[in-house]
């Protein structure tokens, strides 16, 4: 059984080669770039990536389905720029799509391991990801932060087996994670524009975003740096519901 990589880009060459190193190993890497006018390609043709190209859309999510159509064989495994897979996750991942077909299986959902300030955010872990698929069983929605869409099971790898998780080496500061909360919450709003959010409902749905992240999920533990993480997630589902409400009241 073969398993092809299919990693996007844009200017992505903080921690690409990091990236590219740890799938070099699987049978073929495909490479999206929507230009990059870093050293992004550089880091590519070092590791004989097959390089393909995606006009620039802001977000990820457009070029997915044309960045997995590239891929010579059926099992895809998607990374983002900055994902590293462990040696464990990539023996893992060939085991299970030996047997995946015969067993039901369309799909792999793994854990990944999210760092902010320096530190592992208990309160963010798992974060479940669908990221080995079948390329002929899947289509990826265009919106951000969109999830795949299966034609066929889904299997989990347990949580407790960390040793399998996804490696998520960006480790991003105050400023930047506030930056993504108004870009993200833009885009959010090409999905969501029609719901309604009362007062109450806003303010239950970001309490609960706080809370999940910080006391269900043990953010708790990770000092200042896990205090901030949730806070600011709360922050994000604020955002977008504020700027749903300005854009309903400019339309009444």
């Amino acid at each position: 059984m073969k398993i092809s990589v299919v990693v996007n880009t844009f200017n992505s060459d903080r921690f690409l080669d990091q990236c590219l190193r740890s799938v070099e190993k699987f049978d073929e890497i495909v490479l999206c770039d929507m230009h990059s006018t870093d050293g992004t390609i550089a880091i590519a043709e070092k590791y004989g990536c097959r390089i393909v190209y995606h006009e620039r859309t802001g977000i990820v999510e457009p070029a997915r389905n044309y960045a997995i159509a590239q891929a010579e064989n059926e099992w895809v495994l998607v990374l983002d720029s900055d994902e590293v897979v462990p040696d464990a996750l990539r023996e893992y991942l060939y085991r299970f799509a030996e047997t995946a077909e015969q067993r039901g299986y369309a799909a792999l959902k793994m854990a990944r391991k999210n760092y902010f300030l320096g530190r592992f955010m208990h309160g963010d872990y798992p974060d479940y990801i669908i990221r080995l698929i079948r390329k002929s069983k899947t289509y990826w929605p265009e919106t951000i932060h969109a999830r795949p869409v299966i034609d066929g099971g889904i299997f989990a790898i347990p949580s407790r087996r960390r040793e399998l998780a996804v490696e998520h080496l960006a480790n991003e500061s105050v400023s930047s994670r506030i930056a993504k909360i108004d870009l993200y919450s833009d885009k959010e709003l090409l999905r969501r524009a029609d719901q309604r959010f009362s007062v109450w409902k806003a303010f239950s749905k970001c309490s609960w975003r706080f809370l999940r992240f910080y006391v269900v999920k043990g953010g708790f533990r990770d000092g200042k740096a896990g205090f901030t993480y949730a806070v600011l997630n709360a922050c994000y589902k604020f955002a977008t519901i504020a700027k749903i409400w300005e854009r309903q009241s400019s339309e009444d």
